[in-house]
This record gives structure tokens, sequence and C-alpha cells, in this order.
């Protein structure tokens, strides 16, 4: 009887002081989550994936034989270098606060070299270490300008390359991604870009077809009497496809930074777009070429994951169906009758998959975005009844496509100026694998 009365004297306490309890719980500061962290580090191991070798296998099988090498060690180098360009000073450009009004447009220098970041910092506001978000947005700095290696593809130097590609992190990606993600006007204004349409694939898009256009045409690319230029392996296109497509699930569902319900959404839509997308370029393809292509699957497939990037945190399924049947669409378009109507050498499609499939999305963001995703009071678009939404997105996406156009145009200028870019007629006809590595890829 004694220890009865005993039990219920101890339960009574403890429903008197819960409420404390639970105030003090939801005052305090995120701890370290063993979960979250977890998640974001297979995340960013997905993510690099994405670059080497899915991109790098992705883009090698387009090409030709005699240039597979050059795309391979395009794709590693840049992997290296920007590894380091983030650690030195792109993650402090990008995601610190500078004096002033000035971090409308820019970060500070107070995390150069990572300085001042201790292994057990919390990222602020979240439940995951800082060092591994550094790590996690360094392979998105890392991929974007990898995905530009598709415009020049078969007729750039090695030296003008690599100048071009560290420049370009420095000037244009890291402000883009102070804009969107850092604290800078883009994002302050509302824009939504949960996974990188704006800051990854609209600006390499964009930056794709001015350098495509400034590069000029490969040797025997003419799009009226010359034999096309056909990919000299598929199987490597579909293994990279696969990888690319599996990567993306880090990409997209490691985006929120917690292993959550936002993060199975994610990854949810994710597989959805990307599906109706690759199903509607094989339909067309069927329908106007009479035959479904595994490269045109492929590429559909890798159009809807582009779409889906920047809406995969703020649409449902139905904005995601959506999404990825006009991106097979539009994307299908732009690739097979834009691109040879006005005669412009994206070797890869660059600008015609991930330019215009980061454009889509974008936009679409302002009609499918819906609270049952974004929570009460978050975003929602025109189809829910805010169109405010889809001016902001109008606005965030023609802002990056003016920075990355005008932008790329002065690199070009003056790194051609200083290096050269374009490779010579000798070494484009011989080769790159052999002019710039002095190595052949098959026997």
């Amino acid at each position: 009887m004694r220890h009865k009365i005993l039990k219920y004297i101890v339960m009574l306490t403890a429903l008197f002081f819960l409420p404390a309890i639970a105030f003090a719980q939801e005052g305090a500061e995120p701890a370290l989550s063993g979960g979250d962290t977890a998640w974001i580090i297979v995340a960013t191991i997905l993510v690099m994936m994405m670059t080497i070798p899915g991109l790098a296998l992705f883009y090698g099988g387009l090409v030709r034989r005699k240039n597979v090498l050059s795309v391979l060690m395009q794709c590693l180098i840049l992997t290296a270098v920007i590894i380091i360009e983030w650690v030195v000073i792109g993650y402090s450009l990008a995601f610190t606060s500078s004096e002033g009004g000035l971090n409308t447009v820019i970060g500070g220098f107070d995390k150069i070299f990572l300085q001042g970041i201790a292994i057990n910092d919390l990222l602020e506001g979240y439940t995951i270490p800082e060092l591994l978000f550094v790590s996690f947005q360094g392979m998105f700095a890392v991929i974007t300008p990898a995905l530009i290696v598709g415009a020049f593809a078969e007729r750039i130097k090695f030296s003008g390359f690599l100048l071009f590609s560290v420049l370009w992190a420095l000037v244009v990606y890291n402000p883009l991604a102070h804009w969107v993600w850092g604290g800078g006007w883009i994002g302050a204004m509302g824009a939504i870009d949960f996974a990188g349409g704006t800051v990854v694939h609209i600006n390499a898009g964009v930056s794709a077809l001015v350098m495509a256009i400034l590069l000029g045409r490969r040797q025997g690319w003419n799009v009226k009497d010359a034999a096309p230029i056909t990919p000299h392996n598929v199987p490597f296109v579909v293994i990279g496809t696969a990888l690319l497509w599996l990567g993306w699930l880090g990409f997209n569902g490691g985006s929120g930074l917690a292993a959550d319900g936002l993060s199975a959404s994610a990854i949810l839509v994710t597989n959805i777009a990307a599906a109706a997308a690759a199903l509607t370029w094989a339909v067309l393809d069927w329908i106007i070429n009479k035959k479904p292509t595994v490269i045109g699957f492929c590429t559909g497939v890798v159009a809807g994951l582009v779409a889906i990037t920047p809406a995969a945190g703020s649409s449902g399924v139905l904005g995601a169906f959506v999404i990825g049947l006009v991106a097979g669409l539009i994307c299908f378009f732009m690739v097979a009758h834009v691109k040879p109507r006005f005669g412009y050498d994206d070797s890869l499609d660059a600008f015609g998959v991930h330019g215009i499939g980061g454009i889509i999305g974008s936009l679409l963001i302002g009609i499918f975005a819906t609270q049952t995703i974004t929570g009460e009071g978050g975003a929602q678009g025109a189809l829910y009844g805010d169109w405010n939404q889809l001016w902001i997105q109008i606005v965030a996406t023609a802002a990056t496509i003016a920075f990355s156009a005008v932008m790329t145009w002065i690199l070009f200028r003056i790194v051609d100026a200083l290096v050269g870019i374009r490779a010579s007629s000798e070494s484009e006809s011989v080769g790159l694998d052999i002019s710039e590595h002095g190595e052949i890829a098959y026997d």
C-alpha cells in the first residue's frame, strides 16, 4: 500500500513539472542530431558521386572517342580545384555576412580557410555540424562549373578551361549562391530555390550557352549538311545517368539539412519528375523519330531531375508530375529543334537541358508551391491563390540569367586574352586526349 501511494506521488509530481520541462526544451538551442548528421554525410557523398563518376561518364560517353579523356579530366580536376577554392574563400563569400549594405550582394571574409569553425560547432538553426554543411555545399560548388563542360566539349584548351572555371567559381557562383542562400537580395525577397535551380542549373546553363556561342562550332558539326556527331559509348551514358539519378536523391533530399518528412517528400517528387520527363522524351522520340532511343530517355531523366531541383521543397506530387512533363516537352523541343534552327553548338546540351530545365522549375514554383509542403504560413503558388510568388520567381530567374550571361561574356574575353580558350584546329582534329593530355583512352 505504501509503495502504491509513493508511486502516485511521483506520477503527480512529474505531471506538475512536465509543462516546465517542455517549455525549457522548446527554448533550448538545437542539439546535434545523429540522424540528421548521418543523413547529410550520406547526401554529401551522393552529390560528390554526381560529378565523379556520374557526370564524367555521362558527358564522356556522349563525346567522340578521341575526346573522352579530356572530359573525364575536366570533371576530375574541377573536383579537386573547386574543393580547395571553396574552403579557402568560396564558403566565406557565399555564406557569411559582409559589412553594411554589401551583404545583399556578397558575403564577408570571416571564414576564409574556415577559420573560427570548430568541429563541434553546429550550423546556426540546424542540428548538423557546420563543417558538414561546408562539405555538402562544396559539392554543389563543384558540380556547377562541371555542368558547363557539356557546352564546350571537344574544342577547348585545358589551360583556358581551368583558368575560366576557377574565375567563374569565384565571381559568378559564389555571389549568386550568396544572393539566393547566404542572406543576399534574392533570398530576402522570398524567392524559392530549394536545391539549386537558379544557383546551379540556370547559372551553369546560361553560361554554357554563352561559351558555346563565343567558342564557335566544333569541326565537323554543321546542322545542315554534315553527318551528326554521335556518342562513342552509350553504355557510359546509361551508367552516368543512373549515378546522376541516384546522386540527385542526396542533392535534393539533403537540401533540407535534416532527416525528416521534407527530405522524404523531396526524394519522392524528385523520382516522380525524373520518371515523367524521361517517359515524355521517350514517347516524343517514338512518335517523331519512329524509335525510342536510349540517349533520349537518359536526357529526359536529367531534364526532369533539373526541373524539380528548385521545387523539391515546395511542390507536391501534382507539381512534380507536371514539372516533369513540361520539362520533357520543352527540353526536347530545345534540343531537337531550337538548337539546329539557330545553329549554336551546345555540344552536350548543357543549355537545352540544364538551363531550360532550371528555368522551367524555377518559374513553376510560382504555380505549384503548396503549403502542404512549405507548412502553414509558407509560400504557395498561383494554383493555390497566390500570384505574388510567381512574380518573385520571375524576377529571380531573370536576374540569374542576366548576371550569368554578362559575367561569363566578360570572363571569356579576359581568359581568351590571357591564355586563349579555343583549341587549335590541329589539336581538335587529332583529339584533345592526345593534344592536351598525351594519352588515348582505347588501344
